[in-house]
């Protein structure tokens, strides 16, 4: 270290009242590189960096100063290696909270439109569960949505979708997917953390746990959020009892991407830097004697906080966007008068459109995993007002990530994946104390989502359902197979992807799962 790193270290205010670094009890090799994992070690080497002492290698980690994550043959420490190659580095996550209608959307059902107003046969509903629907009472709903075939395969789309049909050549629709979760908070758990019980880690944590960041100056995992927001909140995208390090960083829409990012009034850019200095040695002091992992969270969560306030402010300055891209992904674009609407509030058209350039720029700057969040489709009622408005909204902005990336050569390397919780009914819904039936109700037999980019074989419907699209008939593929697959194209076998925690080694698919090889262009051998 030389001496102005060790003067910097030394006069941060948090050693006014320590006693000389000599006289602790704690030996410099303990302090460097004791149970921190590589803390204090890493807080050398930033030094030496700054001092232009140290070769400018990018640290693999989930935000530079997380806590080591599993090496390639699942251990605890040293690099993190991927299982084997991979055909994705990053991965672009859309969440629509609340479930869209995939009848309306991506499986057309003309026999359904041909039955509606009928009842299904008793033996199809005796031991479903539904949150609100009567099944004595309800009868089947048909579809208004026109549907056309679109793209070199002829993938049949909704007319809700006129953008999305651009690009549907390089997605994989997936028609057969299923879940044990009727409810949302269930569903939303059992789809993000692969548990329907909360403490689990989130696909995004695994990943930043399993393969870290690229980036040195951003988080490995972003969250995006748009509209009203998800009833599972936090748990969506939390480290569960990973270390906190690898969660997600929540950006806001407005102002500073984090609350607090920039320094206080009155406090320089030095004397930040000393402060941390100085917080963070005395929590790398406890740490030698409380081996506790948050405080290895809290240095790196202080490290990487201080490198954001460079970083951030260039990510989110989209004067460096041509306006034709800028209007591509919809930014500006005039916002519908929709009055009462679950989507969100007034200016949610604009946030989720500058969301999806934002993903764009994030993975550019090596951020690992991007979850772009929107609530809410839960469509029980006025489906036919809301789910327009919610297909316009997204239907844009998602076509122009895709067509970005690929431009730019990213979307080989970026998974991107449209996913919900579960599905709709074909059955209206007939609640209780609410006149008509304008909506639909939780369906988990059977709905759909599609991936995109990073070893995905576009271009192809995988799975199908019954005429009335109410059970799968083929090639089912459960929740736990998704992040299987999604795993496996990111180089990491979802069986040796393990954290032992209270005596046992859990795992994002628990104990199930399988990778689905026909949704990738190289399958598994």
């Amino acid at each position: 270290m030389t001496a102005s790193a060790h003067e910097n270290l030394m006069t941060a205010p948090a050693f006014h009242s320590l006693p000389p670094v000599e006289s602790l009890p704690l030996a410099r090799r303990q302090f460097l590189a004791g149970p921190v994992a590589g803390g204090g070690a890493l807080a050398l080497a930033t030094l030496l960096a700054d001092d232009g002492l140290l070769a400018d290698t990018p640290p693999a980690v989930a935000g530079a100063g997380a806590p080591a994550g599993p090496t390639a043959a699942g251990g605890r420490s040293g690099a993190r290696l991927a299982h084997f190659p991979a055909t994705a580095k990053a991965c672009i996550y859309i969440y629509l909270e609340g479930a869209p209608s995939q009848i309306d959307l991506f499986d057309p059902k003309p026999k359904l439109n041909e039955l509606h107003g009928q009842p299904l046969p008793e033996s199809l509903t005796r031991n479903m569960r539904f949150a609100f629907l009567q099944k004595e009472t309800a009868t089947l709903m048909g579809s208004p949505r026109k549907f056309q075939q679109v793209g070199d395969a002829g993938l049949q789309l909704s007319d809700l979708l006129p953008n999305l049909a651009g690009v549907v050549d390089d997605i994989a629709v997936i028609r057969s997917m299923h879940t044990e979760a009727f409810n949302h908070h269930p569903g939303q758990l059992l789809l993000n953390t692969g548990s329907q019980m909360f403490g689990r880690p989130s696909l995004g944590a695994w990943l930043a746990y399993g393969l870290g960041a690229e980036s040195r100056n951003l988080p490995g995992f972003v969250v995006l959020n748009s509209g009203r927001g998800t009833s599972g909140g936090t748990s969506n995208w939390g480290s569960g009892f990973l270390p906190s390090a690898y969660a997600g960083v929540l950006f806001r829409n407005q102002g500073e991407p984090v609350l607090n990012l920039a320094n206080p009034p009155g406090v320089s850019d030095p004397l930040q830097a000393r402060s941390i200095a100085g917080v963070n040695a005395l929590n790398r002091l406890r740490q030698g004697t409380v081996e506790d992992p948050e405080l290895a969270s809290r240095i790196a969560a202080y490290e990487l906080a201080q490198r954001m306030q460079l970083a951030a402010p260039e990510l989110v300055d989209f004067s460096q966007e041509t306006a034709e891209t800028q209007a591509a992904y919809g930014v500006g674009r005039p916002e519908p008068e929709f009055g009462n609407w679950r989507g969100g509030p007034k200016g949610t058209f604009e946030s989720f459109s500058r969301n999806c350039l934002l993903a764009r720029r994030l993975v550019e700057r090596g951020v690992r995993f991007v979850k772009l969040v929107h609530a809410s489709w839960d469509h029980h009622s006025n489906l036919d007002h809301e789910l327009p408005l919610c297909s316009q909204m997204i239907d844009q902005p998602v076509a122009a990530l895709l067509r970005d990336l690929k431009q730019r050569g990213l979307l080989d390397s970026t998974l991107v994946v449209w996913a919900s919780e579960f599905g709709r009914t074909p059955l209206g819904e007939n609640r209780k104390g609410r006149e008509g039936v304008t909506g639909r109700d939780h369906h988990p037999l059977a709905f759909t989502l599609w991936c995109a980019g990073g070893g995905i074989r576009g271009g192809q419907v995988l799975g199908q359902t019954d005429e009335l699209g109410w059970n799968i008939e083929r090639d089912p593929v459960h929740v736990h197979d998704l992040q299987a697959t999604l795993l496996h194209a990111l180089g990491l076998d979802h069986r040796r992807l393990t954290y032992r925690f209270q005596g046992r080694d859990f795992r994002l698919t628990d104990v199930g799962g399988q990778v689905v090889p026909a949704l990738l262009e190289r399958p598994p051998v």
